[in-house]
């Protein structure tokens, strides 16, 4: 009999340390309220936000991404050619997991302040219909994989050029002379 009673206890005990462990988070699955804001060891989310309503994840200015834009007419067609360049920043691939990696994501591309791109790659040609006649922000603002803003000291690691377009001017011989006129200005 008393085999009988160390095999039931034996059981028991397993029993037990099964049900324990069903209840601990393994860390691979977000856990807690973050309005879709998965919990990262890069950074600490603040409670500022974008425009869209997206959270800031400030990291420290020491190993900081960064971005620079430059924009220039395209006289072919009124368009604009943008180009970006970043320093500790790698642009991700489709596909990859909605979760923070220090110094990896994606550049939303906004004029005056509306998201008109979501980039992975540092180039984008801006349709002339996006750029209306007037002066305008093209701003190229660095997103991490879970939605997140980068921020440094409370602001997002973005730069913004400042280009104007204007309408096509007739030449003398009847044609016209494309409009948008670059005025650079990085933030």
């Amino acid at each position: 009999m008393s085999w009988s009673r160390a095999l039931l206890t034996a059981l028991a005990v397993c029993a037990l340390l099964l049900a324990g462990s069903a209840g601990c988070g393994s860390g691979d699955a977000p856990e807690g309220k973050g309005g879709g804001v998965s919990p990262s060891p890069v950074g600490k989310v603040l409670d500022n936000t974008d425009e869209q309503g997206r959270h800031y994840r400030e990291v420290s200015e020491s190993g900081a991404p960064e971005v620079g834009i430059e924009v220039e007419p395209d006289a072919a067609d009124d368009s604009w050619d943008v180009r970006l360049t970043v320093h500790d920043f790698r642009f991700s691939p489709v596909g990859v997991r909605p979760r923070a990696v220090a110094g990896r994501g994606t550049v939303r591309l906004l004029v005056d302040g509306r998201t008109v791109a979501r980039l992975r790659v540092p180039e984008y040609h801006l349709a002339a219909g996006l750029v209306p006649h007037g002066t305008h922000h093209v701003t190229a603002r660095l997103y991490a994989d879970d939605g997140t803003v980068w921020a440094v000291h409370g602001k997002p690691v973005q730069s913004t050029a400042d280009i104007t377009a204007s309408a096509a001017q007739a030449t003398p011989d009847g044609g016209n002379v494309p409009g948008p006129t670059p005025t650079q200005g990085e933030k």
